[in-house]
C-alpha cells in the first residue's frame, strides 16, 4: 500500500480530517464548510458553482452543504435579480463572526497534518501536490 498514491493521499486526508474534527470540534463545522465560508468570505459573494469550483466539489454537494450552512444561519443564499437560476451565498453575521474563530484551529490542524515533516519537506509537499492537481 506503501507505493499507491490513492491510499496514502486518502491516509493523509483521514488524518488531517481529524485533527480538524478534533481542533475545531466547538464550533461544529466540517472542514469541508470551513472551506465553503473561507471561498465565501474571500470573494464577499459568490455563486454556488463557483465556490463549487473553488473548494474542489461538485455542484450537489456544494449546494447541499451550503444549504446545511444556512440552515445554521452561517451564510445567506439569494437569488440572482438578473439570473433567478443561479444562487447568490454571502456570510450572515453570524458567519462572519464564527470564520475567525475557527481560523486558528484549523491552521493548527494543517500545521499538525504536516507536523512530522521538516519545514522545508512541508513546503516542498505542498508545491508537489499544487503541481499534482494544476489543470493541464
Amino acid at each position: 500500500m506503501a507505493d499507491r498514491p490513492g491510499f496514502l493521499i486518502r491516509r493523509m486526508h483521514q488524518l488531517h480530517v481529524a485533527l480538524f474534527a478534533e481542533l475545531a470540534a466547538e464550533f461544529g463545522v466540517t472542514p469541508v464548510q470551513y472551506s465553503l465560508m473561507s471561498a465565501i468570505a474571500s470573494r464577499g459573494a459568490a455563486d454556488q458553482s463557483t465556490l463549487a469550483a473553488d473548494v474542489g466539489l461538485d455542484k450537489s454537494t456544494a449546494a447541499g452543504t451550503l444549504a446545511r450552512l444556512e440552515a445554521r444561519g452561517l451564510i445567506r443564499r439569494r437569488r440572482d435579480a438578473g439570473d433567478g437560476r443561479v444562487m447568490l451565498c454571502t456570510l450572515s453575521r453570524a458567519g462572519r463572526a464564527l470564520l475567525p474563530r475557527i481560523e486558528p484551529a484549523a491552521r493548527e490542524a494543517h500545521r499538525r497534518t504536516l507536523a512530522r515533516l521538516s519545514s522545508r519537506d512541508a513546503d516542498q509537499l505542498m508545491a508537489l501536490l499544487r503541481a499534482a492537481l494544476a489543470e493541464p
